[in-house]
């Protein structure tokens, strides 16, 4: 019996032009990019590339690119990282609907001393800003909202949502792992912080 594969949503094969590349890189043009050597500034030049690459996909400065091993560590990195930047106290506002990335991170946060709201959506997995606005306080550091959901493709209103935490003077992380490639996305227009 063949298999289908179809969640692509997941991890998805590696195109094979990438696959080249990154095999020259791994094999024959190996330098750390943080050497002075030769290999070192070649494998630099080659990492600023894929800098502007990615932020050119995104409509960001490539110096607003970070890389990671992936999402979970993304999303680890932005929202623990805003937390321990106020003093690892104060309160988060997620969804229900978060990825386990975001919402074991909150859950990690809350224990150990942090507040967390988890907002309900709607029907159609769509969170209300008006929800968001009713749930910030005067301690609130963080709203994390993914903008695609990875189970039923809902789309945040995440303009809205960072239009009402700039009102309110807190951070806005999105978890957008799944849109690049499926819609377009310009990231002044969004408004996040993270």
């Amino acid at each position: 019996m063949k298999r289908v594969y179809l969640d692509h949503a997941a991890t998805t094969p590696v195109r094979p032009e990438v696959v080249e590349l990154m095999v020259e890189y791994m094999t024959s043009r190996f330098g750390n990019p943080s050497s002075l050597h030769m290999e070192g500034r070649e494998a630099k030049d080659a990492l600023e590339e894929a800098r502007r690459r990615v932020a050119t996909l995104i409509n960001a400065s490539p110096e607003e690119i970070c890389f990671t091993s992936g999402g979970t560590e993304a999303d680890n990195m932005a929202i623990k990282g805003a937390v321990l930047a106020a003093g690892g106290r104060g309160h988060i506002i997620t969804t229900k609907i978060e990825h386990h990335a975001v919402l074991h991170c909150a859950q990690a946060l809350g224990e150990t001393g942090c507040e967390v709201t988890y907002l309900d959506v709607d029907g159609d997995g769509l969170v209300d800003p008006d929800d968001v606005r009713r749930a910030i306080r005067k301690n609130t550091l963080l709203v994390s909202v993914m903008l695609a959901n990875n189970e039923v493709g809902t789309i945040q209103p995440i303009s809205e949502i960072a239009a009402i935490c700039k009102e309110h003077g807190v951070l806005l992380h999105t978890d957008a792992v799944q849109v690049p490639g499926q819609i377009p996305v310009d990231v002044p227009a969004l408004g996040a912080d993270m």
